[in-house]
């Protein structure tokens, strides 16, 4: 797929309403929309629901499941399983929910609790095994699927000295990033004993960011990885190989290498990565934010604002995720109770 190379915009193409209340995060069904499967798309809110919104021959989406009373409080975040069969969702209520689906419709067939209060983000794993959570508690919970789907913690990562923001897994191994109030960014890597623990810790001192660090996303490959904070700046990092590969017992570390500052001037909330290189931003600012990395500066590395869409909501933006199987298409979701579906677009002259 040739990246456009013209001016481009993001064009507009659904709103979706149902939520009625903020919408916290989005997860792209990584089994769909490829091969006649219609797209699906999972959003969660402050509403204590989450909901899937499926692509109809027409190609708008309409909602098609809305999973309730599996929480008590706001459904902060969700995510589905690599297969695309079951979806994490976790809450203020300090639980994380794993839901299946049977036909058309999701039953909850687990539910893990552990966390003290607000449970934050859930990731999984390449594998689908594993399943990280975290929470304003502290803590990074790493639980494994056992048979018969049930879950078991086989970790509890203590090192954050304040509210979790987000863990993601690395896109090919079993290394788990998170990151954090205390403004920090940690990668936590398993030894040979099933123990898991912090091999990278990246503070302001090691070129990081110096306010709450809300979201990262990796690139395709993994060999990139982009931040987004309160310090209204996204950094890039890079690692020289995998994060698991060791010399002298010590991972390769990820290094910055370079800073996208002057784009939003409110907090940014989150960023995304497409598998076509574009990083996408959303921000308190109600701007979305497009960057690319520059081909014609060869000797460092040098990213490029491609265009920014104001106003794309009515308040702030807390998610903004690319279809993976079709990186041209973007979702982003508000404060203002509506998820957005763009296009990716070239602007004809």
């Amino acid at each position: 797929m040739e990246f456009p190379k013209g001016e481009l915009d993001l064009r507009e193409m659904q709103s979706l309403e149902g939520h009625n209340d903020r919408v916290w995060s989005l997860a792209w069904n990584p089994a769909s929309g490829a091969a006649g499967v219609p797209a699906m798309l999972a959003s969660c809110s402050g509403d204590k629901t989450a909901r899937i919104w499926k692509q109809g021959p027409s190609g708008s989406f309409d909602c098609m499941a809305v999973l309730e009373d599996a929480h008590m409080r706001t459904v902060r975040s969700c995510a589905w399983s690599p297969c695309g069969k079951l979806l994490a969702t976790t809450s203020f209520d300090a639980t994380t929910a794993i839901w299946e689906q049977i036909g058309s419709d999701f039953e909850c067939i687990s539910t893990l609790e552990g966390h003290e209060n607000e449970v934050k983000s859930v990731s999984w794993n390449a594998s689908g095994s594993l399943v990280a959570t975290c929470s304003r508690d502290k803590s990074v919970w790493i639980w494994e699927m056992q048979s018969g789907k049930e879950f078991e913690c086989v970790s509890v990562l203590q090192g954050h000295t304040q509210d979790v923001k987000m863990v993601q897994w690395h896109p090919l191994i079993d290394v788990l990033v998170s990151v954090s109030y205390d403004n920090t960014i940690k990668v936590w890597a398993e030894d040979g004993d099933d123990d898991w623990h912090c091999v990278q810790t990246i503070d302001e001192a090691c070129s990081g960011h110096s306010s709450t660090v809300w979201a990262l996303s990796f690139n395709e490959s993994g060999d990139k990885m982009v931040t987004c904070s309160d310090d209204l700046t996204l950094k890039i990092w890079d690692t020289s190989g995998t994060p698991s590969e060791s010399s002298d017992d010590a991972p390769r570390s990820w290094r910055h290498v370079y800073t996208l500052s002057g784009f939003h001037d409110r907090t940014i909330f989150s960023v995304n990565w497409s598998r076509e290189g574009v990083i996408a931003s959303g921000a308190a600012d109600d701007a979305i934010c497009l960057f690319v990395e520059s081909k014609e500066k060869m000797d460092e590395p040098f990213y490029s604002l491609v265009m920014k869409k104001e106003k794309a909501h009515a308040m702030d933006i807390n998610s903004v995720q690319w279809n993976p199987k079709n990186p041209r298409i973007l979702a982003s979701a508000s404060d203002d109770g509506t998820i957005k579906i763009w296009e990716l677009a070239e602007i004809s002259g």
